[in-house]
């Protein structure tokens, strides 16, 4: 099979080179699945430029996000059967990664791929949707009626975050450039604040404040957070910040910290399956490349910050694997 290995750690344009390794063979209670496609996160680009290469020995495959087709079965592997059609979030630093054909996983981290997602979509979301459910339902807790401030609204997670919370009953309020406004308006926020035309703080304490914060972005957001909760309100940041930071003013609003790094399983995969078919939640793709062309996509990833003439696409970066096994791509970004 095919695959895109990262040789070494570094820049987009020497990091990665295209090879053949044999393809996988599923054991026990084991899938093998024809990646029809994956996409680019975050973690990739970390992953890329050695932000953890204790945990990453080279040459490696990398990559998490898979959609596709059930091709064989392990060992006592009986919840799928060769032709399914199904998405998942293949575990951090743990075996081949996506970049490939083929992929190996346990079928107890897989589920059925949504109907009204294409390959391309649903690959998409995998990680992205998966770390908001776990962000927002599993960490936060979030109510229908509760305020939730979503940094970074128009980014990946911030953008399946924006939606997630409007479905669970929340108000959205979502920090994004005012480029960006009518976008995450599209996705369901409540309201945008330009963080580039002043501090949000003020703004957003205008709002009343919030219940939940939940940190897309870094830098100083988990310091700040106290200043816009609500007394026993809670954060979650999904960003690794090795800067300390003063916490004192969490303990004046009851505050509870949540430090996220995901972690697969088909019960979130199927709760945002059911918010897709209820047309609640959609992927947003900016951009689709070929497997051949996973330099260029890290290139694109590294652009900079989201929206037209900024660098980077707006929306997901996928990765077309089998193309010829995916219907024509449709874009679903919002207006």
């Amino acid at each position: 099979m095919r695959v895109m290995e990262l040789v070494r750690f570094g820049d987009t344009d020497t990091s990665f080179a295209a090879r053949e390794r044999p393809r996988p063979e599923p054991g026990p209670g084991q899938i093998l699945v024809r990646v029809i496609a994956t996409s680019v996160n975050p973690l990739d680009l970390q992953t890329r430029r050695g932000d953890y290469r204790d945990q990453v020995a080279l040459p490696a495959v990398i990559g998490n996000d898979v959609s596709g087709v059930v091709v064989g079965t392990g060992p006592g592997a009986d919840d799928f059967r060769p032709g399914d059609e199904v998405w998942y979030l293949a575990p951090v630093f743990a075996g081949q990664g996506t970049y490939a054909e083929f992929h190996v996983v346990d079928q107890a981290l897989v589920a059925r791929k949504p109907a009204g997602l294409s390959h391309i979509e649903a690959a998409g979301l995998a990680l992205v949707g998966v770390t908001a459910w776990e962000a927002l339902v599993e960490r936060a807790g979030v109510r229908a009626g509760e305020r939730v401030l979503v940094h970074g609204g128009a980014g990946g997670v911030g953008s399946a975050a924006v939606q997630v919370a409007g479905a669970l009953g929340a108000e959205v309020v979502t920090t994004a450039r005012a480029g960006d406004h009518a976008f995450v308006s599209g996705l369901g926020a409540d309201h945008a604040i330009d963080f580039s035309a002043g501090d949000y703080v003020p703004r957003v304490r205008a709002l009343g404040g919030v219940d939940v914060v939940l940190d897309t972005v870094g830098g100083n957001t988990l310091a700040r957070s106290p200043e816009v909760l609500a007394d026993r309100g809670r954060v979650v940041s999904v960003v690794d910040t090795p800067e300390p930071q003063n916490l004192l003013a969490a303990w004046g609003v009851n505050a509870t910290y949540h430090f996220l790094f995901v972690s697969p399983g088909r019960a979130k995969l199927d709760a945002l399956g059911r918010l897709v078919d209820r047309g609640e939640l959609r992927p947003v793709i900016g951009t689709v490349l070929p497997l051949d062309e996973v330099p260029r996509a890290h290139a694109l990833g590294e652009g900079g910050s989201t929206g037209p003439g900024r660098g980077r696409p707006r929306g997901k970066i996928a990765v077309s694997v089998h193309p010829q096994d995916e219907p024509p791509h449709r874009a679903t970004s919002a207006p």
